[in-house]
């Protein structure tokens, strides 16, 4: 229930970046001319925040570094583009991307630290010590499914998956039973 409360406001905190950026900033849109070389001018970028019909070398280069006639040579030689672009869309892309990594950060956190905690206070360390009888590699939780069904309420797909994983580990508990202690193959 926490988690749809969490999902709401982060859309509705998107949502409300949106629509501040309904109007074009001026960053937003810009000309830019690329000149190359001439003469004794070296070769430079130029970018003016002008409308699509200015974006032209003559609105753009400023301040114009050759004088008189060799303007228009200048001009003739710099490639002007007019660029727009959505800084909106570019924030909720970051937002987004931003806020599944941090829930896939808080998720590993869980995995990784709570999870294991909270398994020891549900099942006790009486059960993670496992005895000289027991296979090496046997679950200390194999009656967690039992545990956690008794004290949450879960759909019926993560029980029947939950099932099927128990049902998968015990089979091959008594697959190893068999070929390391009675040295049977089963078929």
């Amino acid at each position: 229930m926490k988690w749809v409360f969490f999902i709401e406001a982060l859309f509705l905190a998107c949502f409300v970046l949106l629509s501040q950026v309904t109007a074009k900033n001026s960053e937003d849109i810009r000309c830019k001319c690329i000149c190359p070389p001439y003469r004794e001018v070296e070769g430079q970028i130029y970018k003016q925040n002008v409308s699509l019909k200015d974006c032209n070398c003559l609105h753009v280069v400023d301040p114009m570094p050759v004088d008189g006639k060799d303007v228009e040579a200048y001009c003739l030689r710099c490639e002007c583009k007019y660029e727009e672009r959505s800084s909106g869309t570019i924030k909720f892309t970051i937002i987004m991307y931003l806020s599944i990594l941090g829930l896939l950060l808080l998720y590993m956190v869980y995995l990784t630290l709570l999870e294991p905690m909270l398994k020891r206070r549900l099942f006790g360390h009486s059960q993670l010590i496992q005895s000289d009888d027991d296979v090496g590699d046997q679950q200390p939780f194999a009656n967690a499914h039992n545990v956690l069904s008794r004290s949450h309420s879960r759909s019926n797909v993560l029980n029947k998956v939950e099932h099927a994983q128990q049902r998968w580990r015990r089979q091959v508990q008594e697959q190893r039973k068999s070929v390391f202690d009675r040295h049977v193959v089963l078929s």
